[in-house]
Order: structure tokens, then C-alpha cells, then sequence
């Protein structure tokens, strides 16, 4: 399923690309599994190393590490702006990533943040690198977006925030996917579903049970 996940986030990203500059990267780790990812992201997007071991300011821990990392080599390759996305949103609407691009093509330093229904975000997209939105975090848990908002409150920067979105990570997260009509069509994640035979009644009832 994180295989579908991964896919359909890159094609989404590169329906988004028709509506605004946008290029597309897969942030991978560790160092040598470029051969393995390859295949699950096509030819569309670029690989981008975020394993973590980069110097990084103290503060700076755990996920937070990756996510700074990656901001930092995209901002190096030239690009006026950086998102972190997380994959794991395959029905993301495809609006919501060229809103975020207009949103930091805009004049003026600020970023933007997209939360998740769990307290993380789905994205954060800047046009420097702060290290400071990345300090001190406790990464994985429901404080994650409002944490991120303070660190952004200290050093003054304004966070443009896109419509909240949800990640699939649970039983009820899950169950939204499965019955998702507004979000990106997600054919890969669609092709898995139907696989795995994920809208039986017999699922279904198990889902019920665990959510």
C-alpha cells in the first residue's frame, strides 16, 4: 500500500506541476536505496537524499533532521521555494499543492503550512531554510502543527495555512480513504484497494470493529 501511496503522491505532484511551477522530488534514506525507490516513482521526479546526517543546528532531532535536510538541498538546487510533503495523503486534492506554490511565489518571506486532522501537518513549504520551525518538535504526535505554529510565532514568520487534510496511518483515517469523493482519484492506491479487496462487507465489519 506505501508503495500505491508514494506513486500516486508523485503523479499528483506532477498534475499540480501543469498548474504552477512545481517540480517534483522523492526524499529517500538511507544512502544506496535510490535502485529500490526508483520504481515506485516513474521518471517524473528526482531523487533527493534526506537520511538525517547533515549538520544541523542543536534542537534540530529525530524527523525533524530529514525534514530540514530536504528542505535545505532543494533550496540549494536553486529553487525559490521548498515543500515537504508527506506521502502518505494519496487523495490530497490536487488544488491544495498549487495553492501552496502561489502561496510562497507570492512577494514577501512567509511560508505555508497544510495541517493534518491528527495534529501533524500533510506540508510545510518555506523560502529559507528555519531551522528553528524544526527545533525541539516532539515528531509523530497530535502537537506537531501547533508546535510548528509557535516556532514560526518566534522568529516572526507569517504560515499561510492550505484547508486541513488527513493522512492514512489508522482504521478511521482508513475508512476516509475508502469512501473519499472530493480528494485526487489516487489510481494506484484504487488498483491496491480493490486488491486487497478493502470495501467487502467482511473488511468493512473488521474496520468498524477497530475504529
Amino acid at each position: 500500500m506505501s508503495a500505491a501511496f508514494l506513486r500516486d503522491t508523485i503523479e499528483n505532484i506532477l498534475l499540480a506541476a501543469t498548474l504552477a511551477p512545481i517540480e517534483a522530488y522523492a526524499a529517500y534514506s538511507p544512502r544506496g536505496s535510490e535502485l529500490i525507490l526508483q520504481p515506485h516513482i516513474g521518471n517524473g521526479a528526482k531523487l533527493l537524499l534526506a537520511d538525517g546526517e547533515a549538520p544541523m543546528p542543536d534542537g534540530v532531532e529525530g524527523f525533524g533532521r530529514c525534514l530540514l535536510q530536504a528542505i535545505q538541498e532543494m533550496l540549494a538546487r536553486g529553487h525559490v521555494a521548498a515543500c515537504v510533503l508527506s506521502s502518505d495523503c494519496p487523495s490530497l486534492p490536487t488544488r491544495l499543492l498549487s495553492e501552496a506554490a502561489e502561496i510562497l511565489l507570492a512577494p514577501g518571506e512567509h511560508g505555508v503550512l497544510g495541517a493534518a486532522r491528527d495534529g501533524g501537518y500533510y506540508l510545510l513549504g518555506l523560502k529559507a531554510p528555519h531551522a528553528q520551525l524544526f527545533k525541539d518538535v516532539a515528531w509523530s504526535t497530535s502537537s506537531v502543527a501547533d508546535e510548528t505554529r509557535a516556532r514560526a510565532r518566534e522568529i516572526g514568520l507569517e504560515l499561510t495555512e492550505l484547508d486541513m487534510w488527513y493522512d492514512v496511518d489508522d482504521a478511521a483515517s482508513l475508512r476516509l480513504l475508502l469512501n473519499e469523493q472530493e480528494g485526487y482519484a489516487a489510481p494506484n492506491t484504487a488498483v491496491v484497494i480493490e486488491r486487497l479487496g478493502l470495501r467487502s462487507p467482511q473488511f468493512q465489519t473488521k474496520l468498524g470493529r477497530s475504529g
